[in-house]
């Protein structure tokens, strides 16, 4: 007959076909209880999404003309917003401060290899102002907008909360 300590100070497993005579009337303690399943939604939760996709109005041209919409920006870190504060370009022009965030945050557009703030700065003006609003909208988990009620007539509607650039809340 062989026994195999399962744990240290837990129970014992016994091979053979009956526990010994000293200890058969000794209750060995139970299996331990397994943890209760973590449920789909807070599993969920605990993921967090970082990249998001997202389509330029207009998009981007190259210099061999090709035309590129379909990018991914990637949540912003405080590096990001402090980094370009060192900028010289930003620091004689602080509306340069979201061309150089979002050339941080853009980590994908079309077929293009790579992108920084050169490509940003060479945007249309309608494709900056879509990828301003949606850096504002992912970095401000999902919305920058809350409901509220009209003090006088309590009808609801919704307000902008986002700073008046990017690296402002």
């Amino acid at each position: 007959m062989r026994r195999t300590a399962a744990r240290a100070g837990g129970a014992v497993a016994y091979s053979g076909a009956e526990a010994p005579e000293e200890e058969a009337g000794a209750e060995l303690p139970g299996p331990e209880p397994m943890p209760a399943p973590v449920p789909a939604a807070a599993q969920q939760q605990e993921s967090l999404r970082t990249e998001f996709p997202f389509q330029l109005p207009r998009g981007y041209v190259d210099e061999s003309g090709t035309v590129h919409r379909d990018g991914v920006m990637r949540l912003s870190t405080a590096r990001d917003e402090l980094v370009p504060l060192r900028d010289v370009r930003v620091q004689e022009n602080p509306a340069f401060l979201s061309v150089v965030l979002l050339g941080r945050v853009i980590t994908r557009l079309g077929t293009l290899p790579m992108v920084h703030d050169g490509i940003v700065e060479n945007m249309f003006a309608s494709d900056l102002a879509f990828l301003q609003d949606f850096y504002r909208q992912i970095n401000a988990e999902g919305h920058t907008r809350a409901a509220v009620r009209c003090p006088h007539c309590a009808e609801p509607f919704e307000v902008e909360l986002g700073g008046s650039r990017l690296g402002e809340s």
